[in-house]
């Protein structure tokens, strides 16, 4: 999230990067995290909410302390591969992501500003990939290995779901550029932090790991 703990990106400069990015929606602050951080961001006047859970997960209770906002909940899985008895992510739900970025648009004169929150379980992969899918919708003439870079300013273990992005990435008309940032995203994440690949892996998420080292 922007304002996360070990960002070595200054306040003052995350704060410019993110309101550039929205300010076509009249949102100034994005936020990604997981659900044991939603408490911590209660009192931060957030206004509009994107859940991604689990569909077995409890709807988070923190909610109950937030100020009155927009909020729009889906459940799926965190899969790249179809699995028993799990939801992959489709995509009618990265229809779904889109449709409340319209309403964001739609709603901007409304407001001079806004908190964007965006989370799922650990704030790593549906979440990141939900407000890239956001970020793209917002900023059309953006090149797509600049959004992944702010993205990383925004919550620095992004790690976006390689299906939600190729879903979105043909939505938003991105001839697959979207798709292949992810690639070189996934790239300079390993190099970060080696471990991650071995994390993902093991998360079943092999592929993308693979995807990162070609």
């Amino acid at each position: 999230m922007g304002d996360q703990a070990g960002t070595d990106v200054p306040a003052f400069v995350l704060g410019l990067i993110q309101e550039s990015m929205m300010q076509s929606v009249s949102i100034s602050v994005l936020t990604i995290c997981g659900i044991e951080e939603l408490p911590g961001h209660a009192a931060r006047s957030v206004t509009h909410v994107l859940s991604v859970i689990d569909p077995e997960t409890p709807d988070p209770e923190a909610f109950g302390t937030y100020a009155p906002h927009d909020r729009t909940l889906l459940r799926f899985h965190d899969i790249i591969e179809e699995k028993p008895g799990m939801i992959m992510p489709q995509s009618g739900h990265v229809e779904e992501i889109l449709g409340f970025g319209e309403k964001l648009a739609g709603s901007c004169d409304s407001r001079t500003d806004g908190h964007l929150l965006v989370h799922c379980h650990m704030g790593v992969s549906r979440s990141t990939a939900a407000m890239m899918t956001l970020m793209a919708q917002a900023q059309p003439d953006a090149s797509e290995d600049e959004l992944f870079h702010r993205l990383a300013m925004i919550r620095p273990q992004a790690w976006p779901n390689s299906v939600m992005i190729g879903y979105a990435d043909a939505y938003l008309g991105r001839k697959g550029r979207l798709s292949a940032a992810l690639t070189r995203h996934y790239g300079r994440q390993l190099q970060k932090d080696p471990s991650i690949g071995e994390w993902m892996t093991e998360l079943g998420r092999a592929r993308e790991v693979e995807m990162a080292l070609y």
